[in-house]
């Protein structure tokens, strides 16, 4: 059980660091490749937690094809590839950007404890098969399923829509 821990934890710092480079490089596309990491931690963490299935669907849908499709878009809207002034915020709103993300984390944080306390999650938990998963996805969360579809449709339209508007 300590040796999972000690990769839950070099998981976690790997996603940590890589999240935070996401958000303050300034080149798009190194921001792409960083979300490759916090999402491959991702998987990582699911195999950790003996979900197997999820974390295939990670690799394949997330990284497979949410990045590709970001990847897609930066070529299609020609964005700059190399490093962009314009990819940075002005100083004030940084200041209310680390207000704000501090407000969020307390936020969380109190009802995070004040709904779950001081419970443990239990050690005999039945760990579902492939069809139970299936089963939750398409019958219990299938409209946040769609909504997602929707969505990145969405994005991919926007980006056609954006490159070809010589």
């Amino acid at each position: 059980m300590v040796a999972q821990h000690i990769v839950f934890g070099m998981i976690a710092a790997a996603i940590g660091i890589s999240a935070l480079r996401v958000v303050t490089t300034k080149n798009i596309v190194h921001a792409a490749l960083y979300l490759v990491v916090v999402l491959g931690g991702v998987a990582g963490i699911y195999i950790l937690a003996f979900a197997e299935f999820v974390a295939v669907v990670q690799v394949l849908v997330y990284i497979g094809a949410i990045v590709v499709l970001f990847l897609f878009g930066i070529m299609l809207t020609r964005a700059p590839l190399g490093r962009s002034a314009d990819l940075d915020n002005e100083p004030s709103q940084k200041g209310a950007a680390v207000v704000v993300a501090l407000f969020l984390a307390g936020s969380l944080g109190v009802l995070l404890i004040n709904e779950f306390g001081k419970q443990k999650i239990p050690s005999d938990i039945a760990i579902q098969d492939t069809a139970a998963v299936g089963t939750d996805i398409f019958q219990h969360f299938v409209i946040p399923f769609e909504v997602v579809s929707i969505l990145l449709l969405a994005a991919l339209v926007g980006a056609v829509v954006l490159a070809r508007r010589d």
